[in-house]
């Protein structure tokens, strides 16, 4: 008994030593960072000067003052005030997620601080009682310049040349004759091949020839449009599916398959059409309640990227949500170069494995990927009840939550915490399996059981 009391006790102090050796090399490690992101603000502002001959507004500039007046937003800074006006665009301020500009760090405290401190020196006057980034004025001029950093390459800009404004979609099955529509909707820095090279060679003979499968790459990804004026806001994401998917294949009662990120489009595009959705499965949703009196944005902000260094999807999410600059560089590195990744991997395999998931992973622009964590997974947070409330009671269709058991990057407890609000969903955990090979790896068994929730859903 007492090598047993002996032994609980080691580990818990072993588990409380390692809790504060994180804590303390996170904080060094984020501070460094911090003044990293702060250098690589400046050295990106002298590379776009010289490159593009101007530079955009960044977020990790201070804080604006904001007000909302009908239409327009008075932007005040430095005591020089304009008027922006809503008339060509239809982006509402809710859209866009306080994260953007409001990431709190070190280097950040400090420079609001000196900045507070020399403006109790001057007289002035602020009247505003909100806060926006220059970088969204910006975007609201529809100022489109083309980003060197990104990737130039056919597959990246497939949508340039093709000059149509709608989504890429894989479409698979009968053209005329489909009795039933699919649509699957990919995670975060990822694109339709996540279904179309795992799923779709393994779907029956009969769902090959009844229904109708369509994979779509979301705005900003794979081979979709990657517009440089756009903030990837829910709205915006929403309806391109829209366009893209159910007025272009005409679609009027589908199915829906999403994975991680996609799952927030899934249930605001369930919201928008109840009475058309026949099933929802969700793989891995990122739902994290708010707690009352929380700010929604910011806590699941710091959820999702806790800044610590370990375990290393933590800080992966970490750096990507939280600094904008390295993050760029990130993209610069992986993103612009993954032709010469690609080769590599093949070659250092000699070709025995299949690039598809690198080349789903590395399409897409900074640009994109930034805003899409922030307005999606970040600006959702306060709407999320709402549309699983919804759900719950205007919704009749099977509801199906799949989560990998290893799944770091979503925590398991994200599904159960659905099926609270969602009482008749079912929550399935496979064991030993995370956040990519819950599909990857397992396609044939997962297509199988896709196959049996869409031939109840016929039932019903």
């Amino acid at each position: 008994m007492d090598v047993k009391l002996n032994t609980i006790r080691l580990v818990r102090v072993l588990s409380l030593a390692g809790e504060i050796l994180n804590n303390a090399v996170s904080f060094v490690v984020f501070c460094v960072l911090d003044f990293v992101d702060f250098i690589l603000c400046f050295v990106y502002k002298v590379i776009d000067f010289w490159i593009e001959s101007q530079w955009k507004p960044c977020y990790c500039s201070s804080a604006k003052q904001r007000i909302i007046e009908g239409d327009n937003i008075l932007v005040s800074e430095e005591c020089e005030s304009k008027i922006v006006c809503l008339t060509s665009t239809n982006l509402q301020v809710e859209d866009i997620s306080d994260t953007l500009y409001s990431r709190p760090s070190i280097v950040a405290q400090l420079s609001k601080f000196i900045i507070n401190d020399l403006n109790k020196t001057k007289k002035t006057t602020v009247t505003s009682t909100f806060t926006i980034d220059s970088t969204i004025v910006e975007v609201l001029r529809r100022n489109v310049v083309p980003r060197w950093s990104d990737c130039d390459c056919k597959i990246c800009n497939s949508w340039t040349s093709s000059r149509k404004d709608t989504l890429f979609v894989k479409a698979e099955g009968p053209k005329d004759k489909a009795r039933e529509d699919v649509l699957f909707i990919h995670g975060f820095i990822s694109s339709s091949v996540f279904w179309t090279e795992t799923l779709f060679p393994n779907f029956s003979t009969t769902v090959k020839s009844t229904y109708r499968l369509l994979a779509v790459d979301i705005l900003g990804f794979g081979r979709s449009p990657k517009p440089t004026d756009s903030l990837y806001t829910l709205r915006e994401h929403v309806e391109m599916i829209e366009k893209s998917v159910l007025e272009a294949f005409q679609v009027k009662s589908f199915h829906i398959v999403a994975h991680s990120l996609g799952c927030i489009l899934a249930l605001a595009i369930a919201v928008k059409h109840p009475g058309s959705i026949k099933s929802l499965t969700l793989l891995a949703p990122p739902y994290f309640p708010v707690p009352k009196g929380e700010p929604a944005t910011q806590y699941i902000m710091r959820r999702i990227a806790p800044r610590r260094v370990w375990p290393v999807m933590a800080f992966g999410a970490s750096v990507a949500c939280w600094y904008e600059h390295i993050s760029r560089t990130i993209c610069l590195v992986v993103c612009k170069n993954h032709r010469l990744w690609e080769f590599i991997t093949k070659f250092i395999t000699r070709n025995r494995i299949r690039t598809y998931l690198l080349e789903s992973f590395c399409c897409h622009t900074h640009n994109a990927a930034w805003h899409t964590l922030h307005n999606i997974i970040c600006g959702t947070a306060g709407n999320l009840d709402s549309y699983l409330d919804t759900v719950c009671n205007q919704l009749k269709c099977e509801v199906t939550i799949f989560h990998g058991g290893d799944d770091e990057v979503i925590p398991v407890e994200c599904s159960y915490n659905v099926q609270r609000r969602i009482p008749r969903a079912q929550v399935k955990v496979v064991e030993n399996k995370d956040h990519i090979t819950i599909v990857v790896g397992r396609q044939k068994a997962f297509a199988k059981e896709l196959e049996k929730i869409w031939k109840r859903s016929k039932c019903d």
